[in-house]
Order: C-alpha cells, then sequence, then structure tokens
C-alpha cells in the first residue's frame, strides 16, 4: 500500500463520516484532507484539495454521486474513485460500469476489513469491485434481455420514473418532454421489456433498483 495516500470523504452521514476517518487516518495512517456531505460540496472541495483517493456515497444531496464522478472526470482527469454504497442493484451495477469508477464496495455485505482491501487497491492503481458487485455485473451480461441491451437511456430514465409511481404527466414535467412521448416510450418500454402493464413495470423498476436514480426536484438530477 502506498504511504501518506490523501483521501476525500463524500457522504452524507456523519457517523459514517467519523468511521471511514478512523480507517483511514488511524489504521491506515492515510491523510484524510477534506470532507463532503453533498455532491456539489464535494467536486468543489476535490478541486481545491487534488486528492489521491475519493471515498464516495452515490446517494447525495444536491448532486447524486454519478454526477460528481460526470464532474470530476472532467475536471480532475485521472482522479481515483472507489464508490461505497448501501445499493447494489442491477441499474446502480450498471451505471457504475458506465461511470468508469476505480471500485465499489457494497455497505450492507462488506466488512471494514474488505473496505481497507479496496482503499488498498484502488490507492495502488487496481480496482476493486465487491463480489456482489461481480456476480450482478456477470449476469445481467450474460442476459440477452437485459434492460441494458434493450432499453434507450430515455426509456430507463423514464422507467424509473414510473416506478416511483409517478403519472405520465408528472413524468412529462421532470423529465422536460411532451406527455404523448411519455406515453409511447412507456409502449415501448412494455414491449421491449415483454410486461403487461404499470402494475410490473413498478416492480421491475422497483425490483432492479431503478427507483433509486429517479430524479427529485432540486436534486441535482440522477439521470444518466
Amino acid at each position: 500500500m502506498l504511504p501518506g495516500v490523501r483521501i476525500v470523504i463524500v457522504e452524507d452521514h456523519q457517523m459514517f463520516r467519523e468511521v471511514l476517518r478512523k480507517v483511514c487516518t488511524r489504521e491506515l495512517r492515510h491523510k484524510v484532507v477534506g470532507e463532503a456531505a453533498d455532491g456539489r460540496s464535494a467536486v468543489q472541495l476535490v478541486m481545491e484539495t487534488t486528492p489521491d483517493l475519493v471515498l464516495l456515497d452515490l446517494h447525495l444531496p444536491n448532486l447524486d454521486g454519478f454526477g460528481v464522478v460526470a464532474a470530476l472526470q472532467q475536471a480532475v482527469p485521472g482522479i481515483r474513485i472507489l464508490v461505497l454504497s448501501s445499493h447494489c442493484d442491477d441499474y446502480t451495477v450498471f451505471r457504475a460500469e458506465k461511470a468508469h469508477v476505480h471500485g465499489f464496495v457494497d455497505k450492507n455485505t462488506n466488512t471494514v476489513a474488505i473496505l481497507k482491501q479496496a482503499i488498498a487497491a484502488v490507492s495502488e492503481g487496481r480496482t476493486y469491485f465487491s463480489a456482489e458487485f461481480l456476480r450482478l455485473k456477470e449476469t445481467r451480461h450474460g442476459n440477452p434481455h437485459s434492460f441494458d441491451k434493450l432499453l434507450t437511456d430515455r426509456e430507463r430514465a423514464v422507467l424509473a420514473l414510473i416506478g416511483e409511481p409517478f403519472h405520465d404527466r408528472e413524468i412529462a414535467e421532470r423529465l422536460g418532454l411532451a406527455e404523448e412521448t411519455v406515453e409511447k416510450h412507456r409502449f415501448n418500454i412494455l414491449r421491449k421489456l415483454d410486461l403487461t402493464g404499470t402494475a410490473e413495470l413498478i416492480r421491475y423498476a422497483q425490483d432492479h433498483g431503478f427507483t433509486l436514480s429517479a430524479p427529485r426536484r432540486g436534486s441535482g438530477g440522477l439521470l444518466p
């Protein structure tokens, strides 16, 4: 493990930030150069401190974790990002793949020991993805009928809002679309996923983690 890695922690829960800080500083002897509790503050902080590694939660106020990743990859090329998330589902794994993060630790199933391994791997230029992340990735890649092979980015965004559930008018307002366009997307999603109605759409969206990416007003958006 590289000595003296400079780390920024981005996590909206105070208690978990304290746990991460202790692991990084007391146990791994690294330096935490900053902490942020929301996405927009995180981007500014990382640009100011230029750390070696960012420990990043995905579900943040103001700007979600995927928005933070996109902003940092543009503003600070080469920044190393390790995602720490309590949500490890099909759609989150898919989006993490697309975002090209360097690691993913599942807060629900992984231990502090695994967190240490992940920090060591990512800080040394390697990658680390939890066993559940890799299982979901492999299963989806092997499924010719998985949502990423059948649905467009816009259809996935509509599906996330259907799963909330929102009506077509509400979805149209949030995505800046005509209501007729949303209706067309709904019909196409049903056809492509071979589902029979709204109840099945809602269940599919919730089971695969789409609702976690549904944009809220003032949230900065969680769209792909």
